[in-house]
């Protein structure tokens, strides 16, 4: 049906035939007949999606504690304590950041996690960030740098001072401290089930969310079209 009335507006328009009633009469057909099939796909995926497992629950470590409303931000996931200091976590997957950075394997990219860790102090104007990379049983940091506590809202927010230097070109000794300071914190590779988990129902949470806004749009097209 669908291509018949894509014909017919095809002939119409080539014809160029004075009659405008049945050239709109052809394009709402069309209209109509590609919002259902979209709808119906929508509502399909929509289905399909809400009957996945989620994974089982998990905690994290007993030190952290998840930020109230997480799941439905970009920001912090994990905040703790450590002295006088508060230290932030965010999270992303890697394949997310850097496209086809999971490699070829579908379970790196599953297993490779990208860590925003913020460490603040009361008295301090500017906060130090690690980004790092996190695996199922290792830690790695790719920079270290210093921000104003006004850019530390938002996740991967692109400094506007001096970044450091490279991670790697730091010497072997000062790199290992880095690690045994973020470790001493906290931050290791015992927080990866949780933030794997946590990932997993942020994601489902939106691709969920995304069906129902695109059908509730499409739909609100649909009835004011046909009225």
């Amino acid at each position: 049906m669908l291509k018949k009335a894509m014909a017919a507006t095809a002939v119409a328009l080539r014809s160029r035939r004075p009659s405008l009633m049945v050239t709109c009469r052809h394009s709402t057909s069309v209209t109509s007949a590609v919002n259902s099939l979209l709808l119906r796909s929508l509502k399909e995926h929509y289905l399909e999606i809400s009957r996945m497992t989620p994974p089982p629950k998990v905690s994290p470590p007993s030190s952290f504690s998840i930020i109230q409303g997480a799941l439905d931000g970009n920001g912090p996931v994990l905040t703790r304590n450590y002295g006088k200091e508060e230290v932030k976590i965010s999270v992303m997957r890697l394949a997310n950041i850097v496209p086809g950075g999971g490699g070829d394997d579908g379970d790196d990219e599953i297993n490779q996690l990208f860590l925003h860790v913020t460490v603040s102090k009361l008295e301090q104007k500017d906060d130090l960030h690690f980004l790092c990379g996190l695996y199922p049983d290792a830690l790695g940091i790719h920079s270290v740098s210093m921000r104003p506590k006004a850019e530390s809202s938002g996740f991967l927010v692109v400094p506007s001072g001096y970044n450091g230097p490279v991670f790697e070109d730091l010497d072997e000794k000062m790199r290992d401290i880095f690690h045994n300071y973020i470790e001493e914190r906290g931050i290791n590779e015992s927080l990866f089930p949780f933030l794997q988990a946590w990932l997993y129902v942020k994601e489902h949470r939106n691709l969920m969310r995304w069906f129902r806004s695109v059908g509730s749009f499409i739909n609100e097209h649909k009835n004011a079209k046909e009225d």
